[in-house]
């Protein structure tokens, strides 16, 4: 893993009600802030990654080039870098971690860029997937900040399809007996690993197994192996509860849940006021185009730009070559407004 620096924002005040003390956020950087501070672009971390996971879509040349911007990288809570159940101490460990919201998240960062950089523009916040409802927030909460937005493959509020799905992920974790309510002894492994199961039959679309793109384009000789080598190690690198801890943020994201919008979902969006372009993938089965459709429909600024692709969600995830390049092209198109 690249070096990290970590924040410590001290006691904070959560959506929850809960005061968590000692709160930390982890973050990296690439390039310089300029003279004028208004070329940073923050960029949060999506569902179990980390800061590294966000390093395809930066370098130079592209769209997110570090020698004409400053791009942040904030670690969502619960990851295990920033404060999470597995790295803070009683009474708030493992189970008894509060509910993060996305707002928390936004708020901290916000703290983060003010405090240690005294940046009061954005050029940009993009994310993928959680990072995306991040970045929702960021723009309806900052509209006078936030110049542009680009959420890809994701939404601004979690929909009930999505959020029953994350249900049977869940499930499937706490059925291990090896959990043990959270205070487990040793990892559940069962659990993660039947976790980690119900998690890949949706981060691809359905023409992407029918086409066997998981062996042309992947390299797995079977669909076991696709899961054993590739999905199966990325969860099982993650600690149960933290899993849960981002899973609980994601049920929950809902970028209306805030005093100045009362949970009117169209008044939030029509609060950013930001040039955006949201970017969902034609095949995503967590966030389709159509509920970006209608999101879009709401915010003044915005572009509906879907990406083309038969890998469903992690058309979002720098693997695909004509994913990244669609993606940068947009990013291009939207700093150069």
């Amino acid at each position: 893993m690249s070096t990290y620096e970590i924040f410590e924002a001290g006691d904070v005040s959560l959506q929850c009600g809960i005061v968590l003390p000692n709160v930390r956020v982890a973050y990296c950087t690439h390039g310089h802030l300029n003279a004028a501070r208004d070329n940073a672009i923050v960029y949060p971390t999506h569902y179990s990654g980390t800061h590294d996971s966000n390093a395809w879509a930066i370098g130079p040349g592209m769209a997110l080039d570090p020698e004409k911007y400053f791009i942040i990288i904030p670690n969502m809570l619960g990851n295990g870098l920033s404060s999470s159940p597995s790295n803070t101490p009683p009474p708030y460990n493992g189970p008894r971690f509060p509910l993060i919201t996305v707002r928390d998240n936004v708020l901290l960062q916000h703290g983060l860029i003010s405090e240690l950089f005294d940046i009061k523009t954005l050029a940009l916040v993009i994310g993928h997937s959680m990072a995306a409802q991040q970045a929702f927030q960021w723009a309806a909460l900052f509209p006078e900040m936030v110049q542009r937005v680009a959420p890809f493959c994701g939404s601004a509020r979690t929909s009930r399809h999505n959020w029953l799905f994350l249900d049977g992920c869940k499930s499937a974790l706490l059925a291990d007996a090896a959990f043990a309510g959270g205070d487990y002894a040793a990892p559940p492994v069962a659990g993660i690993r039947a976790f980690s199961r119900v998690y890949a039959g949706w981060a691809w679309s359905q023409t992407f197994f029918r086409q066997r793109l998981d062996r042309e384009c992947l390299g797995f000789a079977s669909m076991e192996a696709f899961l054993t080598d590739a999905w199966e190690p990325s969860f099982l690198a993650h600690d149960a509860n933290d899993l849960l801890a981002m899973l609980a943020s994601w049920q929950a994201a809902d970028i209306s849940v805030d005093p100045r919008f009362h949970g009117d979902i169209e008044k939030a969006l029509a609060a950013i006021t930001a040039k955006a372009f949201v970017m969902p993938c034609g095949t995503d089965l967590y966030f389709p185009p159509e509920d970006s459709e209608i999101e879009v429909a709401h915010m003044p600024h915005a572009e509906l730009r879907i990406i083309p692709s038969v890998w469903g969600h992690m058309a979002g995830g720098g693997i695909n070559p004509e994913d990244t390049r669609f993606i940068n092209a947009a990013l291009e198109d939207l700093l150069a407004r």
